[in-house]
């Protein structure tokens, strides 16, 4: 009886189309077999769920099985000759088994003769079925690139959003838990001076958990998300960050500290001072973000920072991109009004800035005060149980474990004080420079530490609506205030 090897190979789009499922493939390998006097004996199988490497593999896998036991059967049966493979490459190892182990290749809905001719017309075949591919592959990217130019994600979005089908179309929002999950990690980092193992621990005693069939963030997940530039608004494909159209989950002055954090860039005074949630979108309501762009000039690389809503690309928003310089020219001229204001403008702005801090940073003499009076507290329950061990009270293991927790609970208090101690110090550093901003108003605005200038224009405005090209302040009320006191 005749013995014969079978391949079945189907993908998602040829099964939905075409009708090849493996299923259909097998059963009509078994009835050939039957109507030639023999059976099936092996059969390879690559299901459309499989990767491309996962398909390499087991095509490699057949082609060792069938020189091997070459001698062992009649034939390898294919359903149709792109069936067998979609490259030439892959129809060359097939053609070596037939020439040089004696072990016919048999496509069981297009037989052709092993004559010359026929050898041609299969070959034919096996061309047009790698044109074919080649053909969709790049149907498919040029459709993966459309879509990226139109600011969504070229495959499956980043932790923190979600895809949706919308008439047929995948839409990218962003995800109701995760999307905080994100925020609360550049949080940790940011405003509490968290390593990426601290955050992944708090993270997890927090409940706030990466799914539900793995709970706990992994460090490289944490890494990741920390070094993601999708969370600004951006997509990565093809080497390079394009303009997105999905929700910014981190602000730019987020995305600073965390790159300094990692030492992986130190401020300028310049660098995207308007992108801090300073400035909504009088159209959408919606932060203005910024972008860094690099041109070649006769004189070198020059960079040029623009700044445009978060929604700059959703349909029918105004496609409206300021430059940095622009927005600096509004705020000058909106600055000469105070050039002579009186003395007691500057303890306002110094209040007012130091308030935002401290509501921003969420650090300050009260979280000071409170981890020197848990540390005292902490003393005197040592000195409290130092005593009840040496009356005997307890026993020295009770003591042992007890102080060991002490010990632990004071380090981490300690740390605790020292980062509140160094976020105050940055406070009255910059609360010092914010209020230097009256007499820096005429010559040095545009020099001043960018933290400090966020600073000064949030205490005198307020923030900023962006209706078309101009800056509208949102609280006038406020710049009334400084010019009466």
């Amino acid at each position: 009886m005749k013995l014969f090897i079978g391949w079945a190979r189907v993908s998602s789009r040829e099964q939905e189309q075409e009708g090849f499922s493996l299923d259909v493939q097998i059963d009509a390998f078994h009835e050939w077999a039957k109507r030639e006097g023999g059976v099936m004996a092996k059969i390879f199988r690559v299901s459309e769920t499989a990767t491309k490497a996962e398909a390499r593999r087991e095509f490699k896998a057949m082609i060792k099985y069938a020189k091997k036991n070459a001698a062992k059967y009649a034939g390898i049966l294919f359903y149709k000759i792109d069936r067998a493979t979609r490259n030439l490459r892959d129809f060359v190892d097939l053609e070596e088994l037939e020439s040089k182990y004696n072990l016919p290749f048999i496509s069981i809905t297009q037989p052709v003769q092993n004559t010359p001719t026929g050898r041609m017309v299969r070959r034919t075949l096996a061309t047009i079925a790698a044109f074919t591919t080649e053909q969709q592959a790049l149907d498919v990217l040029d459709g993966i690139s459309r879509r990226v130019a139109e600011g969504w994600f070229p495959s499956r979005p980043p932790f923190g959003y979600r895809t949706r089908r919308i008439e047929k179309r995948s839409i990218v929002e962003t995800h109701p838990q995760n999307s905080a999950k994100v925020r609360r990690i550049a949080d940790l980092r940011v405003n509490h001076g968290l390593t990426v193992t601290e955050i992944m621990n708090q993270m997890f005693d927090e409940g706030l958990f990466y799914s539900d069939s793995k709970p706990k963030f992994s460090e490289s997940k944490i890494n990741y998300i920390l070094h993601d530039r999708s969370y600004l608004g951006f997509i990565w494909f093809r080497g390079a960050w394009h303009p997105g159209r999905h929700e910014v989950l981190l602000d730019q002055v987020t995305w600073d500290k965390i790159r300094v954090s990692f030492n992986e860039q130190n401020y300028r005074s310049h660098d995207l001072v308007y992108a801090s949630r300073l400035i909504r979108c009088g159209h959408c309501g919606h932060v203005v973000t910024g972008e860094e762009k690099f041109k070649q000039t006769k004189a070198g690389m020059k960079s040029y920072v623009y700044y445009r809503c978060s929604k700059y690309g959703s349909a029918g928003h105004p496609r409206i991109r300021m430059t940095e310089a622009e927005l600096d020219q509004q705020i000058v001229e909106a600055l000469k009004p105070l050039e002579q204001v009186c003395s007691g403008t500057r303890e306002v702005i110094e209040a007012l800035s130091r308030s935002f801090l401290n509501v921003t940073l969420n650090e300050g003499d009260l979280q000071i005060s409170e981890s020197r009076r848990l540390l005292s507290l902490l003393d005197s329950q040592r000195a409290k149980l130092l005593k009840k061990n040496l009356a005997d009270a307890i026993p020295d293991e009770l003591y042992d474990r007890q102080m060991t927790e002490f010990a632990d609970q004071e380090s981490k208090l300690r740390k605790s004080l020292v980062r509140y101690e160094k976020t105050q110090a940055m406070i009255d550093t910059l609360v010092e420079q914010s209020s230097d901003v009256l007499s820096m108003i005429s010559t040095d605005w545009l020099q001043m530490e960018r933290r400090a200038r966020q600073l000064a224009l949030s205490s005198l405005f307020g923030g900023f609506r962006l209706e078309g090209r101009t800056l509208i302040p949102e609280n006038g009320a406020r710049l009334e205030l400084f010019r009466a006191s």
